[in-house]
């Protein structure tokens, strides 16, 4: 005999199920969750993470291999040992899909300056990307939301930078045209004022970029036209320009490595080679990079000794009799371990995360200048701008509690080592040794910069792992083996062996 279902418990259920069905969408929509953001929301994130990433690549590898710092423990980076460094890569992609977002949000619109912000970002992280590894997916990259290319081709490293130029003028001409009021700028600080900032930013890099292929392309032309109509490509044109993320007191916005462990942070030390060069040029900034070792301050004769770089473990942590008898970093990149007599107590909003400052700048134009690629200025003028200015940058960051006097002797100038005198070959060796020092503590550009000069001269430690070369790239991602195989092997077959010693078409 059959069970009958009552009719109420039928109704019920069909009421249910067309409920259901009627709300399904309102019922699995979280509020919460936006779909869509705007860019000024996407903005702020995109500028901090990268700008983190350049200050984290520079404390973990860039400082290390242009001897800038040294390591006492763990040196497996000042040896050589990398394996693979995925960090710019990682970031640059990661963030990318953002600055994407951005672009699509603004389409078509040439008068909305967050284009052409996000056209900047897009270069210099570009460019990041391809002169760390050569050979970057580029044109189909972050295409697989948007078109379906999940495996996207590498571009030569001569094509990406040919659309890094080209987007940086593009940018620039839409901010000339733009009178958008910008939001979630936390570099140059948004609003209208900010966009003739931006536009410093583009065509200062865009110099940058210029010179960094200059081995391979006649710049001259592009060079001096940027220059012959600064009203058209305004660059920096001064410290007040920098190109420079400014951490707050407060977390999360500190700066980056003032959360590293006490442990990890006194891994790292002054370089011999750093230490040894300034000391020679009496150079006061060397008060900034570096502390006086406590060796030296018990036995009441402070000074500021580097250790070697490329030592292995045992004779790198008894290097001098110790750590106390090296300098640890300074205290205004993060007085982490704070135990000298009488030391003011830190200030985590002092460091600065530096894109590019208006010392470079000055020393590429008096490269350019002394090669006579550019007919403005003259190279001496440039090179001494470049050198004052990055005097007066480092007196504007150090807090005046550190007791830290950042002003040269008169001297300074006048000195064989840095008087701009001598062959052209002696001028242009000053010029890369000042870029080397004005370069502290900003990403892998000191790196990148020494690849194509090869000054001033980075000598391989003794115990290095690398058989005595410095490395030139990093090669890439071991996922990329699995994710991107086919296109992977394509770029090496075209570039170069997958190895540090692999120069990329810039460098070659």
């Amino acid at each position: 005999m059959k069970k009958l279902i009552p009719i109420y418990i039928m109704a019920a259920l069909t009421l249910s199920a067309g409920a259901c069905t009627n709300d399904f969408e309102e019922v699995n929509t979280n509020n919460n969750v936006p779909n869509d953001v705007t860019p000024d929301l996407l903005l702020a994130g995109v500028i901090r993470n990268m700008v983190n990433s350049q200050v984290n690549d520079a404390w973990g590898i860039g400082n290390i291999v242009v001897q800038h710092h040294a390591k006492i423990q763990f040196v497996n980076e000042d040896r050589y040992l990398w394996g693979q460094q995925n960090s710019i890569w990682d970031n640059v992609y990661g963030n990318m899909r953002n600055v994407k977002n951005i672009l699509d949000r603004v389409g078509t619109d040439d008068a909305n300056a967050y284009k052409g912000i996000a056209l900047i970002l897009k270069s210099w992280m570009f460019a990041l990307a391809t002169d760390a590894y050569g050979d970057i997916p580029y044109t189909e990259a972050t295409k697989g939301k948007t078109d379906g290319v999940y495996l996207p081709k590498y571009d030569t490293q001569e094509s990406v930078y040919a659309g890094v130029l080209a987007d940086l003028k593009t940018a620039n001409d839409i901010l000339a045209n733009s009178s958008t009021a910008v939001s979630g700028d936390i570099l140059y600080g948004g609003g209208t004022g900010s966009l003739i900032k931006w536009r410093k930013l583009a065509n200062s890099l865009r110099l940058r970029y210029l010179m960094r292929i200059s081995k391979q392309k006649d710049v001259k032309a592009d060079m001096q036209a940027i220059l012959a109509d600064p009203a058209k490509n305004p660059i920096f044109e001064g410290i007040q320009d920098n190109a420079e993320l400014k951490y707050l007191a407060a977390a999360p916005n500190q700066w980056a490595l003032y959360g590293a462990r006490v442990g990890s942070f006194d891994e790292f030390r002054v370089s011999k080679t750093l230490s040894d060069r300034l000391t020679a040029l009496k150079d006061p900034r060397l008060m900034v990079f570096g502390r006086p070792s406590q060796s030296s301050v018990t036995a009441g004769k402070p000074v500021i000794e580097g250790v070697p770089n490329g030592l292995g473990d045992v004779p790198a942590l008894n290097y001098n009799g110790g750590p106390q008898g090296v300098s640890r970093v300074g205290y205004t990149f993060a007085c982490l371990v704070c135990n000298d007599p009488g030391q003011a107590p830190p200030d985590p909003a002092a460091p600065r995360g530096i894109i590019m400052n208006y010392s470079e700048l000055q020393f590429i134009l008096a490269e350019a200048s002394e090669k006579g690629w550019i007919t403005t200025g003259t190279a001496e003028g440039y090179y001494t701008k470049g050198v004052q200015s990055n005097f007066d940058y480092w007196k504007s960051v150090v807090p005046s509690s550190y007791g830290i006097n950042v002003t040269p002797d008169p001297s300074y100038f006048t000195q064989t080592a840095v008087a701009y005198t001598g062959t052209s070959a002696e001028k242009l060796g000053k010029i890369a040794l000042q870029k080397w020092i004005a370069y502290y503590f900003n990403g892998l550009e000191a790196w990148f910069d020494w690849r194509r000069t090869g000054m001033p001269e980075i000598k391989p430690g003794p115990d290095n792992l690398n058989q005595n070369r410095v490395p030139v790239r990093f090669i890439y991602p071991l996922s990329e083996q699995s994710l991107n195989g086919a296109n992977r092997e394509e770029a090496v077959k075209r570039q170069g062996t997958d190895d540090l010693n692999t120069r990329t078409w810039v460098a070659k």
